[in-house]
């Protein structure tokens, strides 16, 4: 049984940042609201499969937003991040220390986001009844191969 919370929890983690992966191209600061609305599009019409109720929707629909905010901050530090690696990397004595040490805050901010992602993928998992988790669970092993 706590195998299938954890995969419906998985499931619901995915499609509330399924958007952070859309590029299309154009990139993530040209579009943002863009971005989130097709997150949002996904998230109801899954909330929909699942009959969740208007407060399920509510509170899952808040996390998104939150989880939101706080990625796309992140994707805005991580494109300065890559433009201060370029501009090292284009000097002729690049400082190894400044970019040892941009990895570093990186990874401390990604890990701190994944942190971020967990406790709000345990939210919605405390939101969700036992027959919805089970049918995301379901969804989640049969998409992933899992059967």
């Amino acid at each position: 049984m706590k195998k299938l919370a954890i995969a419906g929890s998985a499931v619901l983690a995915v499609v509330l940042l399924s958007g952070f992966a859309f590029r299309g191209g154009h990139g993530w600061g040209h579009n943002p609201e863009r971005i989130k609305q097709m997150i949002t599009w996904k998230l109801n019409d899954k909330l929909e499969d699942l009959d969740a109720t208007d407060a399920q929707r509510q509170s899952i629909n808040a996390v998104k937003d939150r989880l939101f905010d706080e990625g796309a901050q992140l994707m805005e530090e991580q494109h300065s991040a890559r433009a201060e690696a370029f501009e090292q990397l284009a000097s002729d004595k690049p400082d190894a220390q400044k970019l040892h040490a941009l990895v570093d805050a990186r990874i401390d901010a990604m890990r701190a986001f994944a942190h971020k992602m967990t406790d709000a993928a345990l939210e919605v998992h405390g939101t969700l009844t036992p027959e919805q988790r089970k049918e995301l669970a379901d969804e989640f092993r049969e998409r992933a191969g899992l059967r």
